[in-house]
């Protein structure tokens, strides 16, 4: 479509047309003038309507889509104007809602530029107030000064305050210069617009910028933000902007690491690690420091500093409160049956417990320390202890002095005092309790108990019977006799001694046996000696520790708990422990476990440090000793802990400086085949005392030819060794003297040499015989004959009064009036 002027127009079907301009834009500024032609919409009114439906659309039916009724189309209509009534309602809860948000967004926004204006207020306030207050300082400082040039030229008063351009005055030509602090205000605003009020990073995340770190390196956290929010808070209304430093009391141990020296400050690590580092010390946070470093450290950060030891955890046992009076109560006495080898003690104890633990142990000898409780027919309780009484035994019977409260020293009446009776007594007074002496087998013909008792006088044991203060009983353990009268003495000392513990606290007790069972684990023999033990208690004895799992009593019962003096079998321990070791009760595990580790590292340095003491000249002299000294290896296991220590000590006494027996293993529990590999290695033969070798450990031994040896009786063990230790020792020479001869003429033999003429004074000359050549009775040759004649004949031998020629083998220094002295050599086997 085209005007009549030529220029093209934009038109619009139907209606009439209205002219008009369009001015169209396009890129890089050009625009053009269109007239656009616009034509008016074409309007069809609707045909009356035939009455059917008002306001029905198409009312005529000839118009209407075939198969549409009136009702059909009734119902359409009013569906469409339901429709358009709730698209009317929407739009004005549409409105009405954005009317909402729009009142809440322009709420929020006029308070935070109310907040904002109120913190600006408020910094404007306090820089006004700072500028106030050096306004004042300044025009204090002048007017000082002016006071003091007063003083100095009074003519200089008379002149104008204009002309000195006084303060708060400006002087003409002048400008004024922004201050620092404006300034930099002026740079913080500056800032603060360009990273936004709070700082805070503005749009989106992506995931690139949350992955490298974003375009500008590490944001702040909300935390940070509302720290810095709180600050400038705190410095608008006047407070103080740091808080104040909380002193801490830091406990230091020995050794510590830095970040856990941090931890306890509850200061930065980084901090720690740059104080460190100002003081010359380069370290990370798992580095050790010692504790004067750390003292240092804490001090530098403001707390105060508490020196712990790694001793301390032991604490918990060591500082224990003493009990008091009202809490003590009665306890059974414990009494400790000791005395020599086979004088009856444990025959004594099983007639008192009408028992027969004599026919239990091995060649009638007891070995281990037995554990009792006894009830006499008068209702009292008595804890036994039987100790062995053989020599290997001693430091067992050191073990029952010492946690005993009376001792019975049993002595044979037809055997009188032995070397272990002697050491038991030294054994009663060292550990300074009663003795009570009962002489045993008083049913025997060559009973003499008078003997004893004037045998126990030289070693300062001095009986009733003989004015001293000693009690003694004869007894016979065979047919029972003066049995009620020991047990009366011994009520009667336990009365004197007024025994008493508290059962009502955590348990201690000692350790007098220990075992590795096969079916049980670790069992240790314990004695409580004060409060209560009972099952689930958490304890640690010696380097082990575990929870109580069960009780055991002598007879083989299970009970509940164990007051004072009561011996039990503790079940639940994680290990073996040493004979003699103390037991006791704690609160928590982690306790039980920390001290176990702090003894087992003690005892570890211990070990360390023994064998770093050695010099390398003491190194020196030990491995030219040792060259010298042969060795019998061994390895050795027990069925308890006492044997096995009794057995190593008695074999540390087989030897002398040629021969020693050295013990590369000893344990407890049963043969194993990792002792086989060990005894295979070394050369060793593996003894069994009281225990077996399992099934694989007997196979290695086999194939490997290992000597295993069981023995049930220490005597029948030591005297095997020291046969073998003997067997090691080298023969030992004998000279046997069987004549003389001297010379009388010296004789040079063509194809012999010299040949010396002899006459025997004394024994025999053989010439199978050594030799040796004195003179001045100094022996100056010694070998073997090459010749032995008789006149002109070869002799074996030469009886005395006869003469005969000798020549020697390689030697011809002979003269007349020399002696030769005639021997015979034989070894003699030797024996420890």
């Amino acid at each position: 479509m085209s005007d009549n002027d030529g220029k093209k127009t934009l038109g619009v079907r139907g209606g009439g047309s209205r002219p008009g301009n369009v001015k169209q834009s396009f890129s890089h500024g050009r625009t053009k003038n269109v007239v656009v032609e616009t034509k008016r919409k074409r309007v069809v009114a609707p045909k009356p309507s035939s009455g059917k439906g008002v306001g029905m659309v198409g009312g005529d039916p000839s118009r209407r889509p075939a198969g549409i009724t009136d009702s059909e189309m009734e119902r359409r209509l009013k569906a469409v104007q339901a429709a358009k009534a709730r698209e009317v309602v929407e739009a004005a809860q549409r409105e009405a809602h954005e009317k909402a948000r729009e009142e809440e967004r322009m709420r929020r926004r006029e308070e935070a530029e109310l907040k904002e204006r109120e913190q600006r207020e408020a910094e404007e306030k306090a820089r006004a107030k700072a500028e106030e207050e050096d306004r004042k300082r300044r025009e204090t400082e002048e007017a000082a000064k002016r006071a003091a040039q007063a003083a100095a030229a009074p003519a200089e008063e008379a002149a104008p305050a204009a002309a000195r351009g006084g303060p708060g005055k400006a002087v003409p030509g002048n400008k004024a210069k922004p201050g620092p602090e404006r300034a930099n205000d002026r740079d913080d605003r500056n800032s603060r617009k360009n990273r936004g009020d709070d700082g805070r990073r503005s749009g989106k995340l992506t995931l690139n910028q949350a992955l490298s770190g974003g375009e500008g390196g590490r944001q702040k956290s909300m935390a940070a933000m509302k720290r810095k929010q709180e600050r400038a808070r705190q410095k608008a209304m006047g407070g103080p902007v740091h808080r104040e430093k909380v002193v801490r009391d830091v406990q230091v141990p020995d050794a510590i690491t830095v970040a856990e020296l941090a931890n306890r400050m509850a200061e930065r690590v980084g901090d720690v690690i740059k104080s460190l580092m100002n003081m010359g010390m380069m370290v990370t946070q798992n580095q050790t420091i010692d504790q004067d470093t750390a003292d240092l450290i804490v001090e530098e950060f403001g707390h105060r500093m508490q020196r712990v030891s790694d001793a301390d955890v032991e604490d918990v046992i060591t500082k224990t409160e003493d009990d008091a009076a009202e809490d003590l109560q009665s306890r059974p006495p414990v009494i400790t049956i000791m005395g020599h080898v086979d004088h009856g003690k444990t025959s004594l104890l099983d007639a008192i417990r009408k028992t027969k633990v004599v026919s239990g142990e091995a060649g009638g000898i007891t070995q281990h320390i037995g554990a009792y409780q006894v009830t006499t027919d008068s209702g009292t309780v008595l804890s036994f202890l039987d100790t062995p009484g053989h020599a290997a035994f001693t430091s067992m019977r050191s073990r029952g002095a010492q946690v005993t409260d009376i001792v019975v020293l049993v002595v044979a009446a037809d055997d009188s005092v032995m070397p272990q009776t002697v050491e038991a007594i030294n054994h009663a007074k060292a550990a300074g309790v009663p003795m009570i002496v009962a002489i045993n087998k008083i049913d025997r013909p060559a009973a003499n108990a008078d003997k004893v008792r004037a045998e126990l006088l030289q070693h300062e044991v001095v009986v009733e019977k003989m004015s001293g203060e000693v009690q003694d009983v004869e007894v016979s353990a065979i047919n029972g006799t003066g049995l009620d009268t020991l047990l009366e003495a011994i009520a009667l000392q336990s009365e004197i001694l007024e025994l008493k513990a508290n059962p009502n606290r955590a348990a201690e007790g000692a350790v007098i046996e220990a075992q590795l069972d096969v079916g049980r684990g670790p069992v240790a023999t314990v004695l409580v000696q004060r409060g209560t033990l009972r099952q689930g208690d958490i304890f640690v004895v010696g380097e082990q520790y575990g929870k109580v799992r069960a009780l055991v009593n002598d007879k083989g019962e299970r009970v509940p708990e164990a007051g004072p003096s009561v011996p039990v079998e503790v079940l639940g321990l994680n290990g073996t422990p040493e004979a003699g070791d103390v037991l006791n009760v704690v609160a928590t595990e982690a306790q039980a476990r920390e001290i176990a580790e702090y003894r087992s590292n003690l005892a570890r340095e211990k070990r360390a440090a023994a064998g770093a003491a050695t010099t390398l000249e003491q190194l020196m002299a030990k491995a030219k000793d040792d060259k010298n000294v042969t060795e019998l290896p061994i390895i050795m296991k027990a069925d308890v802990q006492g044997s096995a220590e009794a057995i190593v000590q008695a074999m540390e006494k087989i030897g002398n400086d040629e021969v020693r027996v050295r013990v590369l293993h000893s344990g407890v529990g049963a043969i194993t085949e990792s002792d086989i590999g060990l005894a295979e290695a070394s050369g060793a033969p593996v003894f069994g005392f009281n225990v077996r070798a399992n099934a694989p450990a007997r196979q290695a031994a086999n194939q490997k030819g290992v000597e295993i040896r069981y023995y049930s009786v220490i005597y029948d063990l030591v005297d095997d060794v020291k046969a073998a230790a003997s067997g090691l020792l080298s023969n030992e020479i004998r000279e046997n003297f069987i004549g003389y001869a001297s010379i009388k003429e010296v004789f040079k033999v063509s194809n012999v040499g010299k040949v010396a003429g002899c006459l025997v004074t004394e024994g025999v000359a053989r010439r199978s015989a050594g030799v040796r050549l004195l003179r001045d009775d100094v022996v100056i040759h010694e070998g073997t004959l090459k010749t032995l004649k008789r006149f002109k004949d070869e002799v074996s031998e030469v009886q005395s009064g006869q003469e005969c020629g000798m020549a020697f083998e390689n030697y011809e220094d002979i003269r007349p009036g020399d002696v030769i002295e005639i021997f015979t050599r034989e070894e003699v086997t030797r024996t420890l």
